[in-house]
């Protein structure tokens, strides 16, 4: 079976934003193996709530939320979570709070995770791709 690509928001970002070479990817990719976190969700809404009166972005956003699969947080996802954390913490290579929340989800879901943020580079076991740069 084919693994799903969990999208970080700033792919979800760079997308809406008509970035080539990540909308030339989403495009060729099958909408089934594409998702992102209930996370980005957060994150995508809350960018959205900043901007009150821009309805153009607000239709966008939803407009994309209605179409991708969005993954659940759940208690594995939390179990996952709590370990990455700690682990990376003790290593002293911990990644942002919502980035960690992100990492944890991928690995959960044994997605590849599609970022332009090399810091994803220090989760072990996480495989993670740039579609900024093209790389499917």
């Amino acid at each position: 079976m084919t693994r799903r690509v969990q999208l970080d928001t700033n792919i979800v970002s760079h997308f809406l934003t008509g970035h080539p070479n990540v909308v030339r990817l989403l495009v060729a990719t099958p909408m089934a193996r594409v998702c992102i976190s209930a996370i980005t969700e957060g994150e995508l809404r809350f960018g959205v709530a900043k901007q009150p009166h821009a309805r153009r972005i607000r239709a966008t956003v939803e407009g994309f939320l209605l179409r991708i699969d969005v993954l659940p947080w759940t208690r594995a996802t939390a179990v996952i979570y709590g370990a990455l954390r700690a682990d990376m913490t003790r290593r002293g290579k911990a990644l942002g709070p919502l980035d960690m929340l992100i990492a944890a989800h991928a690995l959960e879901a044994n997605a590849i995770l599609a970022t332009n943020d090399a810091a994803f580079g220090r989760v072990a076991g996480l495989t993670v791709v740039d579609w900024t740069k093209g790389n499917p």
